[in-house]
């Protein structure tokens, strides 16, 4: 394989960066709501904005792209939510969420790679979502019982609890991502015909 094949293009990189803004306005966009956090999770739209990108750049950009996010946030730029950063966060209860953006990425542009069809954005989205629920959650209980400061009572049941909260929104943002991803890719692998028959 030549190095352009395994290389990432100019606008391999300009999707990537385009994503990790996104991820960095998704976390934060309900900062400016103090109640949007439930039991120390922040409700943001950066699960949102992780699926999409699977769905739109496929399994292998995807996750860069979330591994570049996650890499920003730690190496100190405030790009994570509550504009938090640095990598005192892999301490953080909510630190489990944020790796899970990398597979949750991978998996969904896995999942529509491997079938193609409309149907299988829908189900890719929605995996992706559950996914995120799954490693998140449970990594969150294990960070508490295990060094965090958990509340009075915590629970594995109250965990999932707290995640109750965001989930409606999450289905319903994971199902739009799914409708919308065919669309914009539809569009663009348009484009970029029309492109190659004007320049031959």
């Amino acid at each position: 394989m030549t190095a352009q094949r395994n290389g990432l293009k100019t606008i391999d990189i300009t999707l990537v960066g385009m994503f990790v803004a996104l991820m960095a306005i998704g976390a934060n966009i309900t900062t400016m709501f103090p109640f949007m956090v439930v039991g120390g999770v922040p409700i943001t739209l950066q699960t949102f904005f992780c699926i999409l990108a699977g769905a739109l750049l496929g399994s292998r950009l995807g996750a860069i792209s979330m591994s570049v996010y996650v890499l920003v946030g730690l190496v100190g730029a405030p790009v994570f939510a509550q504009f938090k950063g640095g990598f005192a966060t892999v301490i953080s209860p909510t630190f489990g969420f944020l790796l899970s953006y990398i597979l949750v990425a991978y998996l969904t542009g896995l999942i529509i790679e491997k079938n193609g069809g409309k149907a299988s954005y829908i189900v890719a989205t929605l995996v992706g979502t559950a996914v995120n629920y799954i490693v998140g959650t449970n990594l969150m209980f294990m960070a508490y019982k295990m060094w965090a400061d958990a509340p009075e009572g915590f629970t594995y049941s109250m965990a999932w609890a707290w995640m109750m909260v965001p989930l409606p929104k999450d289905i319903i943002l994971a199902i739009c991502a799914g409708m919308l991803a065919p669309r914009i890719n539809f569009a663009r692998k348009k484009s970029i015909s029309q492109r190659t028959k004007h320049a031959s």
